[in-house]
């Protein structure tokens, strides 16, 4: 099969179009024919091996998966004998993990970390959801404790996360601002957000207005001015830095790592949620979806050989909302 495989940690030329051997389904796995993957910054990430201490975890001189990419969507191919809720033939989506491997024409899952595609939704929105729409979920609803009638501003309202934040958040019943660039106005206008905010005219962080909840997409703020756009009993949610261009020790876990340890020692929550696959973030996003709650927003489709110029567009080009491979 026809896989986008990467030796070495580097820019977007360490990766390459190759032939490998397709994946065998063990007993609890499902073998899927991948029609559309997904780039998510963590892809980007893994690719350049940064910041320099996750290699610890992703293989100190090359990537342990040589095979990249998580989120996808396609049809079971096959199904191990322990499967019980799937068979050949069902459209489904998912998120590999760690694991990687969607930048593929076959990847094997478990039947945990995979679910029935929403109905109403392409492979192409599909495979925009999981990690992206779990990060939000995880954000807002379960570290944010978000309740219907809060105030919460997301800081990256554009981006792949941000785009589905928005509309959960509305879903979940809050008062909404995004925060994005000019260009970005109308969009997050147009996906349910009550207020925008251009960062390029206003800084959130020290305006008047005040929030139940923020979540911080961006990491471009110090925790002293995520604090003030605070309510006295508010909480600040961390979830990344998104494409952080450093070779740094730490790069965008940085502030996370200083907000857990100041967590202790104030008054405002700060908390930093790990995303980690589940099949239960997967059935509540699809629920949003076929409600007609949640729709990703797409900004650009490459075909699986274009993989590493769709790498090269998410570092270099401020990409919004998703960028999606079709295979």
């Amino acid at each position: 099969m026809k896989a986008i495989v990467q030796d070495r940690y580097g820019p977007p030329e360490t990766l390459a179009l190759a032939d490998v051997d397709p994946p065998v389904p063990a007993a609890d796995e499902v073998l899927v024919r991948v029609e559309a993957a997904a780039l998510n910054a963590y892809d980007w990430h893994v690719m350049r091996g940064d910041p320099l201490l996750a290699r610890l975890a992703l293989g100190r001189s090359r990537p342990r998966a040589r095979i990249r990419g998580r989120d996808f969507a396609g049809r079971v191919h096959a199904v191990g004998a322990q499967v019980r809720h799937l068979r050949p033939g069902d459209a489904v989506f998912g998120d590999l993990g760690d694991a990687n491997g969607a930048f593929a024409e076959y990847v094997c899952v478990t039947e945990t970390m995979v679910a029935p595609k929403p109905a109403n939704l392409t492979s192409p929105q599909a495979a925009a959801l999981p990690l992206a729409g779990s990060t939000a979920l995880l954000g807002l609803r379960d570290a944010g404790r978000l309740s219907p009638g809060q105030r919460v501003l997301i800081n990256g309202a554009s981006g792949g996360v941000g785009t589905l934040a928005v509309q959960l958040a509305k879903a979940l019943g809050a008062t909404v601002t995004g925060v994005c660039s000019t260009r970005n106005v109308d969009l997050v206008r147009s996906l349910g957000a009550d207020h925008v905010l251009d960062y390029h005219r206003a800084d959130f962080t020290r305006r008047d207005r005040r929030y139940d909840l923020v979540l911080d997409l961006v990491g471009n703020h110090s925790l002293t001015a995520l604090r003030r756009a605070l309510t006295p009993a508010g909480t600040l949610v961390l979830c990344g830095g998104g494409v952080y261009r450093g070779g740094s020790l730490l790069g965008p876990v940085a502030l996370i790592t200083r907000g857990r340890l100041l967590a202790p020692f104030v008054r405002h929550r700060i908390v930093a949620p790990a995303t980690a696959p589940a099949r239960s973030y997967l059935d509540t996003l699809r629920g949003y979806a076929e409600a007609g709650r949640l729709t990703p927003v797409i900004d650009r489709s490459y075909p699986l050989a274009e993989v590493p110029a769709a790498l090269r567009y998410l570092e270099h080009e401020h990409a919004r909302a998703k960028v999606v491979i079709t295979v």
